[in-house]
């Protein structure tokens, strides 16, 4: 008998399951596609754009995956798993403009929101969950403002509090809509800062992104995207001027 080769064995081993993968996802609203046929699958590890022009589906995405809206077609994978199984593997840090901000709390309480999922809603939280929150808004340089009214937040103080409740939950794969949309330059530091430092404790970050000069400096991979995937891959294969002009027309030019 023939022993295989280490090789051989290696490539024999199940492989892990990716913390997405998304097939034939069509989403429609009044019978019209906002997302048509949408193939799709994240790298672990990895900080991943997503990029296209406005109205070409890029929230509708996110949230469509994460169950926030219905979809026509499709299957949708976390880890392997649906949904509702890998829920608490799951983080998400929707846009600021969704939110309202007049609601009557403060800053350590939205963090603590973060951690009902796996506390359930009838159990308060206690001195641990406390901890977990005033840690998570350290790493977003808020500890300051733990008791203060997010409606008395400035926007980006406002936007890394609900990063601040995503990193509670201690999640392997977060979802970010549009974060660095309008904040200010201190805050965009602090965002990039954790989406580093998620990285490297092997975590995945899928961000809607809007500003193509910064794609480069800011993330590994990349999927292009306006009704239909245009391209996704990682970085340096994805993002060249043929899948840019193939997204956003044939006037689109990045320097660099």
């Amino acid at each position: 008998m023939i022993k295989s080769s280490v090789s051989e064995q290696a490539s024999a081993l199940p492989q892990r399951a990716a913390p997405l993968e998304v097939r034939d996802l069509t989403v429609a609203y009044h019978e019209k596609p906002v997302l048509w046929d949408v193939d799709l699958s994240i790298p672990e590890g990895q900080l991943c754009a997503i990029v296209g022009p406005n109205g070409a589906g890029k929230s509708t995405l996110i949230k469509a995956v994460l169950g926030l809206i219905p979809k026509a077609s499709g299957t949708v994978q976390f880890f392997g798993q649906p949904l509702e199984a890998a829920r608490s593997r799951i983080g998400y840090v929707p846009q600021r403009s969704s939110v309202d901000w007049d609601f009557p709390t403060n800053a350590l309480d939205v963090v603590l929101m973060g951690l009902y999922g796996r506390l359930g809603w009838f159990r308060r939280p206690g001195k641990a969950e406390r901890e977990a929150a005033m840690h998570a808004l350290e790493q977003v340089g808020l500890t300051a403002f733990a008791h203060r009214q997010i409606a008395q937040l400035s926007g980006g103080q406002q936007q890394r509090v609900f990063l601040a409740r995503a990193l509670a939950q201690a999640s392997d794969l977060y979802f970010m809509d549009e974060p660095f949309a309008g904040v200010d330059a201190v805050t965009e530091a602090a965002i990039l800062q954790v989406m580093r430092g998620l990285k490297k404790q092997g975590k995945t970050v899928v961000v809607v992104h809007h500003d193509l000069e910064t794609v480069r400096d800011y993330f590994d991979h990349l999927t292009l995207l306006n009704v239909q995937v245009i391209a996704s891959g990682p970085l340096e294969q994805a993002f060249t001027p043929e899948n840019l002009k193939a997204t956003y027309g044939e006037r689109m030019s990045v320097g660099r």
